[in-house]
């Protein structure tokens, strides 16, 4: 437990600082770190997202800044859409699965590094 507090810990203080979801450094930790298989610790990550969303959309809200009518549209079809990803995850070989989060860290990588290069031309 000390592990994982301190590994949702870190991973939150560097998403933070460095404008990326936690998930892309804690779904890996967890892995590598504490042998979770790949989807648990992608679920795992998913959980954590709640409060953190839950509290960040009340303080957007007063600032003004929350679409209540986008928002419950979003939030009911994420419902559907989460389910299917359930029944997809648990259908795929868990190695098709790995191979896929990794393809998706790249990416967030390579949008990370145009978009500090946009920057600093």
């Amino acid at each position: 437990m000390i592990a994982a507090a301190i590994i949702g810990l870190v991973a939150g203080i560097a998403a933070g600082l460095l404008g990326i979801g936690g998930g892309a450094l804690f779904v890996p930790a967890l892995v590598l770190l504490l042998d979770l298989p790949q989807v648990d610790a992608e679920a795992t990550s998913l959980l954590a997202i709640i409060p953190v969303a839950l509290v960040g959309a009340a303080q957007q809200h007063r600032y003004g800044n929350v679409r209540l009518r986008d928002g419950l549209l979003v939030g009911a079809l994420a419902v559907p859409a989460a389910a299917l990803g359930v029944v997809v995850v648990n259908a795929v070989p868990e190695r098709a699965i790995e191979v896929a989060f990794a393809g998706l860290l790249l990416f967030v990588a390579a949008q990370l590094v145009q978009g500090a290069r946009a920057v600093n031309e």
